[in-house]
């Protein structure tokens, strides 16, 4: 008898997390995972005493499910959820619906809607941000997709998401296709960029100011009580703090190579795409790439100088300050700028008081200045802090050097430039005098 909400498949600490938190939220869940020991493993502990159900098999699980038929895939982005929407469809009638809520690649989703739509299903592909903390009590949750899926699966989804101010839900539909894991790609590439910021103003802390990590951590913790309020700025504050079963910190025991599961990189390749100049996620994916030649920087180090006799002998208040200015501008900058790309694919708000656009890249300059500067003389890789700052001084500048770029490329190439004084009109000239008068078409990749 179909007696299930929604089914979920994948008992990861995701999968599970959600389940409960639908469960608490009056719906009854099926749970389905492809080792089906994990379904009974997970229903006599965690779920123990809950209205959730387990499934022996896809066809059983489709069995007690009410319709139209939900469906959550919360199992590794790629082959794998082809594999399992591939064994779903012949269980399944018109109407169904499947939901991808893992980090699936936008034009994954996109593909998977198109072929789906078909065969007469719904599919939806939904980011879902928060953790396994807000997995379990409120995450964020981006649906896209097949927008007639939307009032099937409102309900759940807005009741499990966070909540805001009065209590709106941190969920609403963002648009067709791919763009529920559009929306989730450019999150995650801001919180690569986001935490490379922190990270570079703890590298500053501990190599130039010299602080402990109880320093640190206090600094932080200040820092979460002004304009860097944020969930990531607290968890920096929590691990600087945290010790070891040693009673000694466990953060410079952890090994200096970053991972990543492909979120950053995607978004810096769509930015390259249409042409936006995200420097700055750019810059963080590449500290990562750099941060896993860990044995060829261990041995570069041993030859490789760095700035010698260069001691901070400045105010190291007003420098921890200039360092928390710059974080606010490097981060407001590049969000700002870039929020009309974002708008290009996804339905996204800034809610900004258009006479503070430039406030802070106005006021705090000198504190940009010197951040950049301080780190730069005693050798501290900043590869977000300084790109920020560029792209800046690149922003505010209304004549760049490119006027030689397309010189250049117009001499060796014959591509073409326009002149100031009769824009969208190309030509070519015939530099050294034997290159002739044929040009190249004109064209932006």
């Amino acid at each position: 008898m179909a007696q299930a909400d929604i089914a979920l498949i994948g008992l990861a600490v995701m999968g599970q997390n959600l389940i409960m938190n639908m469960n608490d939220h009056g719906f009854v869940v099926c749970a389905f995972n492809r080792t089906v020991s994990k379904v009974h493993d997970f229903l006599q502990n965690e779920a123990k005493g809950s209205k959730v159900i387990g499934a022996e098999s896809l066809e059983d699980m489709v069995s007690k499910l009410k319709k139209p038929r939900r469906i959550v895939l919360l199992v590794k982005a790629g082959q794998a959820v082809d594999d399992f929407i591939e064994k779903l469809v012949p269980h399944l009638e018109a109407g169904d619906i499947i939901i991808d809520g893992g980090n699936s690649e936008y034009r994954d989703t996109t593909r998977r809607c198109k072929s789906l739509k078909e065969k007469g299903f719904l599919f939806v592909g939904s980011g879902v941000s928060g953790g396994e903390e807000g997995a379990r009590y409120g995450p964020s949750l981006m649906p896209g997709g097949h927008k007639e899926a939307w009032p099937h699966i409102k309900d759940i989804f807005q009741s499990i998401a966070a909540k805001v101010g009065t209590g709106e839900p941190c969920c609403d539909w963002v648009g067709d296709e791919g763009a529920g894991h559009f929306v989730k790609m450019v999150h995650n590439g801001i919180e690569y960029g986001d935490m490379q910021l922190i990270c570079e103003a703890y590298h500053l802390m501990k190599d130039v100011l010299g602080m402990d990590h109880d320093e640190m951590a206090q600094a932080f913790d200040s820092w979460n009580k002004t304009e860097l309020d944020s969930f990531l700025i607290e968890i920096t504050a929590n691990i600087l703090k945290y010790k070891d079963s040693d009673g000694k910190h466990l953060l410079p025991k952890i090994r200096d190579s970053a991972g990543q599961k492909g979120t950053g990189k995607w978004t810096a390749i769509s930015a390259l795409e249409y042409g936006t100049p995200v420097t700055l996620i750019g810059e963080a994916v590449f500290a990562r790439c750099l941060s896993s030649l860990k044995e060829e920087r261990v041995q570069a180090s041993r030859s490789l100088s760095s700035p010698q006799g260069v001691k901070f002998s400045g105010n190291k208040a007003a420098f921890l300050e200039d360092i928390r200015k710059w974080s606010i501008c490097a981060k407001w900058l590049w969000l700002e700028k870039n929020k009309t790309w974002i708008r290009k694919k996804i339905v996204f708000f800034f809610n900004r008081d258009s006479s503070l656009r430039y406030h802070f890249t106005v006021c705090l300059q000198e504190s940009w200045r010197r951040t950049v500067g301080v780190g730069v003389q005693h050798g501290i890789p900043m590869p977000c802090f300084t790109t920020a700052l560029s792209f800046y001084d690149g922003y505010r500048h209304d004549m760049l050097p490119a006027n030689l770029l397309q010189a250049q490329r117009d001499y060796f190439g014959a591509h073409t430039y326009e002149l100031l004084a009769n824009p969208g009109h190309y030509i070519h000239t015939n530099w050294t005098g034997h290159g002739g008068n044929v040009s190249s078409s004109s064209y932006n990749a």
